[in-house]
């Protein structure tokens, strides 16, 4: 399961900064050893930032069940990184259980991600706010909410699907 955390930390990280008609390149990741993963080091954030997470605590649940999870967070992460990216939202990726918040006094606010239901998931962070966890899987449409909630993203930021009625 390390090598699919490593993997879903690469394609995490090939999100950022890529517009909508690019692809995540799967083939040109090369995992690691996850046990000298720089991911592994606590974050720092200073700014908007959407960090997903996934925990080595992960390794404790099913196989199937991990690679499912890991899949989904991959699909909805990858759908929603335009949109942030369109925003000057950073998406960091982490398997690090603790993230700091620069405060403006130099000082750090520490989160603490271990200990929740689900050892992956979505932290969104506004340094000077409350920091607002998601911890599990949110398809795309519930976790566009949760970013236009809390990022107070203008209603025309996110595009509607297709209404289907019947």
């Amino acid at each position: 399961m390390r090598t699919a955390t490593l993997l879903l930390v690469g394609l995490l990280a090939g999100c950022q900064g890529r517009t909508e008609r690019e692809s995540l390149d799967v083939a040109a990741i090369t995992p690691r050893d996850s046990a000298d993963s720089v991911l592994l080091t606590p974050r720092v954030v200073t700014g908007p930032t959407v960090l997903v997470f996934w925990l080595p605590t992960a390794d404790t649940l099913p196989v199937p069940d991990q690679a499912a999870a890991l899949d989904d967070l991959t699909y909805y992460t990858d759908r929603i990184a335009p949109i942030l990216a369109r925003h000057g939202i950073t998406l960091v990726p982490t398997n690090a259980d603790t993230v700091y918040v620069a405060l403006p006094n130099r000082q750090r606010r520490a989160i603490l991600l271990s200990g929740l239901d689900y050892p992956f998931g979505y932290l969104l962070v506004k340094p000077g706010d409350a920091e607002r966890l998601l911890a599990g899987v949110y398809a795309d449409d519930e976790l566009l909410d949760e970013l236009q909630v809390y990022f107070d993203l203008p209603a025309d930021s996110v595009p509607e699907g297709p209404r289907i009625t019947t």
